[in-house]
């Protein structure tokens, strides 16, 4: 053994008996570890019922991946409870919010900082899941799920293609997030993947899918880029002419990237929106 590793050895050993030392109290007692902020999921609400239980269900899979967090969930609009509501329960305890969205807009930069700060809960707000690898694992496993080959031959590639079905926004960073998750998608699968929007943006799906046509591809599947079903995941599938995949709902990757968004926002400095003040 040279004197390298030894020495390594023994650095090892101070560190992990110092990381005890810190558990043990100067009376002998066993100090209890601090509790990690509460993780807080928020997802936009919706009046599909479907939309509700796929959210809690990937609030389940989230707690059995980490057990020991603390997970909550709060609403954007029309679910219960409501964002402030949940934040309201926290009391002025430290969490960090998880946007249920997929890309940057108006809701991430706005509405849910504002609920937070106005709250008197020590908040953070985590970046939207998306564009990460993760999502785009998550997208490939649905698509592959509702009927798109695992391997295909070169002319069938090139009759084929995606179209990734967002709800859209009017604010350029989301478009320039779900662009960047299409060619990321599109590197995954070997076809062209084309950014379509429920709302708000262009090009619609319909219009991707006939613009897609007019270039020779007809075989063409419908990627849902939606955290759960609903209105606009619906019409998007509707719109399909082959294959539509299912919401991303709680497939453990997903699981997976809420809590590396977590954890990230745990790891910036500066992120944090201090307790509403109590009115006089």
């Amino acid at each position: 053994m040279t004197l390298d590793s030894t020495a390594h050895i023994m650095s090892s050993i101070g560190a992990e008996l110092a990381g005890r030392l810190r558990l043990v109290s100067p009376d002998g007692r066993r100090r209890q570890a601090p509790c990690p902020p509460a993780l807080v999921l928020v997802a936009h609400g919706s009046r599909d019922p479907r939309a509700l239980s796929t959210v809690r269900a990937l609030m389940d899979r989230v707690r059995e991946t980490r057990p020991a967090l603390s997970v909550h969930l709060g609403h954007i609009e029309i679910d219960e409870p409501p964002l402030p509501d949940t934040l309201a329960a926290l009391g002025g305890s430290e969490a960090v919010l998880v946007p249920l969205l997929l890309s940057p807009g108006h809701h991430v930069k706005r509405d849910i900082p504002e609920m937070a700060a106005a709250s008197p809960a020590r908040a953070r707000v985590a970046a939207p899941l998306g564009p990460h690898p993760l999502l785009v694992e998550t997208l490939y496993d649905r698509l592959t799920e509702a009927g798109w080959p695992a391997g295909t031959e070169a002319a069938t590639r090139r009759a084929s293609a995606v179209v990734l079905a967002a709800a859209g926004s009017r604010d350029p960073d989301s478009a320039a997030g779900t662009r960047r998750t299409a060619r990321l998608l599109a590197d995954r699968l070997g076809v062209p993947v084309v950014p379509a929007y429920a709302s708000a943006a262009a090009p619609t799906v319909p219009a991707a899918l006939r613009a897609l046509a007019a270039r020779g591809r007809h075989r063409v599947a419908v990627a849902s880029c939606f955290t759960a079903p609903g209105r606009f995941a619906t019409q998007c599938a509707e719109a399909a002419p082959w294959i539509a995949s299912a919401p991303l709902g709680d497939h453990p990757c997903m699981a997976r990237l809420v809590l590396h968004r977590y954890d990230q926002a745990l790891a910036a400095p500066g992120t944090i929106t201090e307790p509403a003040l109590a009115s006089a």
